[in-house]
C-alpha cells in the first residue's frame, strides 16, 4: 500500500510568510524616521521669540550660503521689550521703552511700532482689559491703540 500524503512544507528559515509579515518589516524601519523628522519639523514651527509674525524656520543649501542679515537697533530693542513685557510686565516694557527713546533719539521714529508691538503682545498675554491698564503716552498713544487693533480682531 503506497501512500501519498500531501505534506505542507514547513518554510524555510530567512523566507518571508506573507504580505503581514514584510509591511511589518517595512513599518519599523520607517516609522522611526518619520516619527524624528516631524518632531524636528514641529519644533522648528513654534514660535519662540513672542512676536506676532508668522514666520516658519526652515534650511536649505541655498539659505546656508547666504550671508546673515544684520538686525537694526530697532529690531533688537523690540524684541528686548518684548521679552522684558513677557518676563516682569508691560509697564516695565513701557518704562524702558521711553528711556531708550530720550537716551536715543534716532529711535523715536520706531517708537510708535515698537509701542503697537507691545500692545499687541500684552493683549495676548494679559487680555485686553488688563493689557490696556498698563496704557500711558509712551510716544503718544501708541501702545493703546496697538492693545486696541489687535483686541478687535
Amino acid at each position: 500500500m503506497t501512500h501519498s500524503a500531501n505534506h505542507t512544507q514547513k518554510p524555510r528559515p530567512g523566507h518571508h510568510r506573507g504580505p503581514g509579515r514584510r509591511i511589518g518589516r517595512t513599518l519599523a524601519l520607517v516609522l522611526p524616521v518619520v516619527l524624528v523628522l516631524s518632531g524636528t519639523l514641529a519644533v522648528t514651527r513654534v514660535n519662540w521669540s513672542g512676536s506676532s509674525s508668522d514666520s516658519v524656520l526652515t534650511a536649505s543649501a541655498g539659505d546656508l550660503s547666504a550671508p546673515a542679515k544684520s538686525r537694526t537697533p530697532q529690531d533688537i530693542l523690540r524684541d528686548r521689550l518684548l521679552l522684558e513685557l513677557q518676563e516682569k510686565d508691560p509697564g516695565a516694557a513701557l518704562t524702558q521703552l521711553q528711556q531708550e527713546v530720550d537716551q536715543h533719539p534716532s529711535l523715536a521714529k520706531h517708537c510708535v511700532s515698537i509701542a503697537r508691538a507691545l500692545g499687541r503682545a500684552a493683549v495676548r498675554a494679559y487680555g485686553p482689559s488688563r493689557a490696556q491698564s498698563y496704557a500711558r503716552p509712551v510716544c503718544d498713544t501708541s501702545f493703546a491703540t496697538g492693545v486696541a487693533a489687535h483686541h478687535n480682531r
